[in-house]
């Protein structure tokens, strides 16, 4: 068994930059690039330098706005009939009140805020010295991707650090969610007969 060096590419064994290729017995004529730096850590932020900023609170209690606002929505169906077999359906009048599109405009403006606030904590985290903080636009898809995503790079830069509000908002996230259901549930009884 011999301790032959397998063929290769090496760094370049006359000092200039850039890599040389062993054939296993010789330094052969062809050279290439040097390796491809990889991407530089992230520095870690010191100590006093807080990593909760105004913004991820506003953006981590929004759910309960938007239970809130669900409670702005209590339609009381109505029954008619149409058609010559007197067919019962819902009368759409009883549906599409004012609560309603207060709640689609309201819903609206909450996604638009979300995307502002992560907007507005992504630029609060670099002015404090992150470098490359999660990116805002993820809170196009949902806040809970932004948030999630958020607290991943700073437990990067800042270790040990408490995670609070990624906690208060899966908390908020999920009662949210009963609630939401709890809701829509009591919304869907009123169109069994």
């Amino acid at each position: 068994m011999s301790n032959a060096t397998p063929p290769g590419w090496y760094p370049d064994p006359s000092g200039h930059p850039g890599m040389r290729w062993w054939d296993g017995t010789v330094w052969t004529q062809h050279v290439g690039p040097p390796p491809a730096q990889s991407q530089a850590t992230r520095p870690r932020l010191r100590d006093e330098v807080p990593t909760d900023t105004v913004w991820v609170w506003l953006l981590v209690l929004q759910p309960v706005l938007a239970v809130l606002l669900q409670f702005a929505y209590q339609p009381h169906l109505q029954f008619r009939t149409v058609g010559p077999e007197r067919f019962p359906t819902v009368d759409p009048t009883s549906l599409y009140t004012a609560g309603y599109f207060v709640v689609q405009v309201g819903g609206l403006v909450l996604y638009g805020a979300a995307v502002v606030l992560a907007w507005l904590d992504h630029r609060e985290l670099r002015r404090r010295g992150v470098v490359r903080p999660f990116s805002w636009p993820w809170a196009f898809l949902s806040a809970i991707v932004y948030v999630i995503g958020r607290f991943v790079v700073v437990r990067k830069v800042a270790p040990g650090r408490p995670t609070w509000p990624l906690w208060t908002y899966l908390a908020v996230f999920v009662l949210s969610t009963v609630v939401g259901i709890v809701h829509g549930l009591a919304l869907f009884r009123q169109l069994l007969p």
